[in-house]
């Protein structure tokens, strides 16, 4: 089977395993932005399914798949609001340390050393797919999104987070945090594998999935917090849906 890994890649998350749990670590800026994101998430997922919004665990019987899990950052969150979640990554390391996170906080979560190719080929398919800043450090997108497609079960939702192609992408997202600030380790990105929105959405519609919505995320220092914007310059997500049967 072809695949969609780069070992480079994997060595580079590999590298930060040990600090997935850390705000203050070398993933801070992912546990900045984690609450913007599960909040787009769970509206996302009450809106789609009819959840009741007061439910504390609105998203009982929903099938989640959390590709490029890490440590378990959304995995957990979405366990406890009710789903039956399954986190793949392609790194063994971030799976240990997710596995051993979920077990201390007494959470049933399916963590799999995987590939999106590898489930897609197995017939398993889910009510969410989560695609979260992971497609820019894949090799041979075209095949790692028709993986996504296949995986969503009909009636369900692909949601994809990354980074925009654009000169003020690669000047704050890369530059910026990197070099400047220092948020990320240098070289975590690379800006020629930024994929611009509508790239996202033909993607989707080449495998029978039709956009929902586009959404920009975009950070507030004086707030330090990340905000939902219709500024899709630098970070966005696309949401789309395959159709019912």
């Amino acid at each position: 089977m072809s695949t969609t890994i780069n070992p480079d890649e994997v060595a580079k998350f590999s590298a930060m395993a040990e600090d997935w749990w850390n705000p203050a670590g070398s993933l801070k800026p992912l546990h900045k932005l984690n609450p913007a994101r599960l909040a787009y998430i769970r509206r996302a997922l009450l809106r789609h399914f009819g959840r009741d919004d007061t439910a504390r665990t609105p998203f009982t019987g929903l099938r989640v798949l959390d590709i490029g899990c890490g440590g378990g950052l959304l995995s957990e969150p979405l366990t406890r609001l009710g789903a039956s979640v399954t986190g793949i990554d392609a790194a063994d390391q971030n799976i240990a340390v997710a596995a051993l996170h979920a077990r201390a906080q007494g959470l049933e979560i399916n963590y799999r050393a995987t590939t999106a190719e590898t489930v897609a080929a197995s017939g398993a398919r889910y009510d969410l797919v989560l695609n979260m800043e992971v497609v820019e450090h894949v090799d041979n997108v075209p095949l790692y999104m028709k993986s996504c497609a296949e995986l969503v079960a009909p009636g369900g939702l692909l949601l994809t987070a990354t980074l925009n192609r654009t000169p003020r992408a690669a000047l704050l997202a890369v530059f910026a945090a990197e070099s400047i600030l220092r948020w990320l380790p240098r070289g975590t990105h690379n800006p020629r594998k930024f994929l611009t929105p509508d790239e996202i959405s033909t993607l989707n519609q080449r495998h029978g999935l039709s956009e929902i919505e586009r959404i920009g995320l975009v950070f507030h220092p004086i707030a330090d917090e990340w905000r939902e914007s219709r500024d899709l310059g630098i970070n966005y997500m696309v949401l789309a849906a395959k159709p019912a049967l």
